[in-house]
């Protein structure tokens, strides 16, 4: 541990497993006090037990999407420790469908959690962090699908697409009141969505991963690390692509 977000307090989404689940531990490692989100009760809960960090992590429990309850939890977040430092807009869902067979309710719940609750919790956020002189660090957990599109993920990259979107507006917009608000757009990762996949329909975009490897849930966790601490205290609206240098 080198302490690089020492005294810092977090929230991340979607932390109940995978790429949520490192960041989360990523920033308990570094020092900070984080608070471990999921739409899932008990989630988090799950696999905290089993943590050596568990002391500076703590579950709460709500759905991005539900703006009285974002509120209510950050709201509470913020009496509870008095500040809130970083937030990491990870939570978000992904159903693959060909165009002509897109179905509409996937289309909304995706544009739902990974569109809206990304803006609900920007927002609640960001009006908290602005009433603190030291500001905040925002992250939004993008694609590279949303920066180059792929084949039978149209709503998926489109709703990644967004987030990238809204990080830019959302970095200009915030600077004056000293909150940063940066992208990480993650290639292939071994998660368990991944492993869910058909692994034969994979095999292309894997071997066009120049260092030969998928990526791991702690790969993304570090550059979020980094994007969270003061050693990116000049850098904002950038979107940082954690593909292993894909060639897609």
């Amino acid at each position: 541990m080198t302490g690089l977000l020492r005294d810092k307090v977090c929230i991340v989404t979607g932390a109940g497993r995978g790429i949520g689940r490192a960041i989360v531990e990523s920033f308990a490692a570094e020092g900070a006090f984080v608070y471990a989100n999921d739409a899932r009760e008990g989630s988090v809960d799950s696999w905290l037990t089993e943590s050596k960090l568990r002391n500076q992590i703590r579950p709460l429990y709500f759905n991005i999407t539900d703006s009285a309850g974002v509120k209510n939890a950050l709201t509470h977040l913020k009496k509870e420790r008095q500040q809130l430092d970083v937030l990491v807009n990870n939570a978000g869902v992904e159903y693959n469908e060909l165009i002509g067979m897109i179905s509409r309710e996937n289309l909304e719940r995706m544009f739902s959690i990974n569109v809206f609750g990304t803006i609900e919790m920007l927002q609640m956020a960001s009006r908290l962090m602005s009433r603190q002189d030291s500001g905040g660090s925002i992250i939004n957990i993008s694609s590279l699908v949303g920066i180059r599109g792929n084949p039978g993920q149209l709503v998926y990259s489109a709703t990644k697409g967004a987030v990238i979107a809204l990080t830019k507006s959302a970095a200009k917009e915030l600077a004056s009141k000293n909150i940063r608000v940066n992208s990480i757009a993650p290639g292939l990762t071994k998660t368990e969505m991944m492993e869910a996949a058909d692994i034969e329909k994979l095999k292309g975009r894997i071997a066009n991963i120049s260092v030969g490897r998928i990526a791991e849930p702690s790969d993304i966790a570090r550059a979020c690390v980094f994007f969270a601490s003061d050693l990116s205290g000049y850098v904002s609206g950038q979107v940082l692509a954690v593909d292993g240098c894909t060639i897609m």
